[in-house]
C-alpha cells in the first residue's frame, strides 16, 4: 500500500487529498505545515510527498528544497494556488522553479481528483535513482 505524505496548511485541501487517495487504497499522513511535515518525514516511511509551495512559517520553496534534500529518493509533487507565469505576464513561474529545487512534478490548485491521481501514480511508477542531475 503506497504511503503518501501531504504537507499543506489548508485543512480543506489536505482533507480532500486524503479522501481521494484513501479511496484508491493509499495510506495518507497529513502534516499541517513544513515543520510538521519534517517531523513526519523523520519518523515515517513514504513513497510520495505532496507539498504546498506557500505556507506560513516555512516558505514553500524552502520546504521543497529541504524535503528533497532530506529524502531525495522520494518523489515530491509541488502544488500551489498561485497562477503560472504566462507570456503576457512578468510574474515568475513558481511551479517551474520547484522543479529546479527537486520536485518531480507540479499541480496547480484547484486540481481534479483525476489530475492528483495521475501525478501520484506517475511518481509511484518512476524509479527515483537520480531523477534530477545537475544541468549545466
Amino acid at each position: 500500500m503506497p504511503h503518501v505524505l501531504v504537507v499543506d496548511d489548508d485543512p480543506m485541501v489536505s482533507m480532500a487529498i486524503e479522501v481521494c487517495l484513501q479511496r484508491q487504497g493509499m495510506q495518507v499522513t497529513v502534516a499541517d505545515g513544513g515543520e510538521a511535515g519534517m517531523r513526519e518525514l523523520a519518523s515515517g516511511t513514504f513513497d510520495v510527498m505532496i507539498v504546498d509551495i506557500f505556507m506560513p512559517h516555512m516558505r514553500g520553496f524552502e520546504s521543497i528544497r529541504m524535503f528533497h534534500e532530506r529524502a531525495p529518493a522520494i518523489p515530491l509533487i509541488a502544488m500551489s494556488g498561485y497562477a503560472f507565469a504566462s507570456a503576457d505576464s512578468s510574474s515568475p513561474d513558481f511551479l517551474r522553479m520547484t522543479l529546479e529545487l527537486g520536485a518531480t512534478c507540479c499541480l496547480r490548485k484547484p486540481f481534479t481528483p483525476k489530475a492528483l491521481l495521475a501525478a501520484v501514480n506517475d511518481c509511484l511508477s518512476k524509479p527515483m535513482v537520480n531523477a534530477h542531475p545537475q544541468q549545466k
